[in-house]
């Protein structure tokens, strides 16, 4: 367990950056992007087959290998129509079935999440105030108790929780105080009245996944494998928790990318995969739903739902890791985008938004509707 606290407090680390820029600065040289068929629940496609440009699609591959300026990517995958037409993998091929960090996707993991314990009756409904869950909060933390999921799943409690990578809470998390992850959280105070001011924060999410063991009395992890990790048939996959046993609700799932493109395509699919509804489509639409303006995100025009980010001038929703791990999603053209990047770099280093989307947005121009 050492172990594992030491490898995630070093990729919080600036150290660990440096060397990634020395080993993986080359990328390899483009040579196709024709997937490959490994049995793990993707119809492998083709452009001509989906719609797509082969001609444009190969030369936006091209350019993903080639920029100079795009060091950090690992990574790029499209999918149409429920089928995967197209992958490359700029460090190591390996990245098809090896896990690496995506870093805060696993918020948007936490929302589903959410919405398949509703549909169990695990939690009765996100109005609900976290003390009915937790009910030591009262006794303890009193200024908590009126925070309802709605507001964890906005980043609206109004926890004053520090989310900076390096000198935050997260890291002092890790370092300091592992084995009281909730207690931590909860015992920092309140900055606003909870539901009214967002506070993208690590915190949030973490609470979610303490109520979500309290109510099944398993980790996380173990409930989340058995009711969605195994239906979307992923098997490459790790999912950290704490020393105190809760699993890490704001990151810590390690995947590949075409296991987190799944995700991506249970929300296109209303939440459904291979014939099965794995989450009600009514929740699908409640968690897409814009919840925070852009006005008060602040992060490239872009608003917020229940942990999946809006574009609501590009008319899509999306995936965002800590690095550059992006999954993007357009219903309007059944068009899902994968892209990975180094997940260890800091603040400019990071492959960004920007440069992220100009991507999706020459795939979607080569993309009929």
């Amino acid at each position: 367990m050492e172990k594992i606290f030491m490898r995630i407090c070093l990729c919080l680390g600036f150290s660990l950056f440096v060397s990634c820029l020395q080993e993986d600065e080359l990328k390899l040289p483009f040579r196709s992007f024709v997937p490959e068929d490994m049995g793990d629940g993707w119809i492998v496609s083709n452009p001509q087959e989906q719609g797509m440009d082969e001609t444009k699609l190969e030369e936006i591959y091209s350019l993903f290998h080639s920029n100079d300026d795009w060091w950090q990517v690992r990574s790029m995958l499209v999918f149409r129509n429920n089928g995967l037409v197209a992958e490359s993998y700029t460090k190591d091929l390996n990245d098809r079935t090896t896990p690496r960090a995506v870093w805060s996707c696993t918020k948007q993991v936490m929302a589903l999440l959410v919405g398949i314990a509703i549909d169990h009756g695990i939690i009765e409904s996100s109005d609900d105030n976290i003390s009915k869950y937790l009910p030591e909060i009262s006794r303890l933390y009193p200024d908590k108790e009126d925070i309802a999921i709605r507001n964890l799943l906005t980043m609206r409690s109004g926890i004053t929780f520090n989310n900076d990578g390096f000198n935050g809470h997260s890291n002092q998390l890790l370092r300091e105080i592992p084995d009281q992850s909730l207690e931590f959280i909860l015992s920092l105070p309140l900055s606003t009245r909870p539901g009214t001011t967002f506070n993208y924060s690590d915190g949030d999410p973490h609470i979610i996944s303490a109520i979500i063991q309290r109510q099944t009395g398993r980790s996380t992890r173990d409930w989340a494998k058995e009711a969605l990790f195994d239906k979307l048939n992923i098997k490459h996959f790790d999912w950290l928790n704490y020393k105190d046993g809760l699993t890490m609700g704001a990151f810590g799932i390690l995947t590949t990318p075409r296991e987190l493109a799944k995700f991506g395509q249970l929300v296109l699919n209303k939440g459904a995969w291979k014939g099965e509804q794995i989450i009600a489509p009514a929740w699908i639409d409640e968690m897409m739903r814009i919840r925070v303006p852009a006005s008060e995100v602040s992060y490239y025009h872009t608003a917020f739902g229940y942990y999946w980010w809006i574009d609501p001038v590009r008319e899509i929703i999306f995936m965002n890791g800590h690095g550059g791990q992006f999954v993007f999603v357009k219903p309007s053209q059944n068009l899902i985008v994968v892209i990975t990047a180094e997940p260890n770099t800091q603040g400019k280093h990071q492959f960004l938004y920007d440069q992220a989307v100009n991507v999706f947005d020459k795939i979607a121009s080569a993309t009929k509707k």
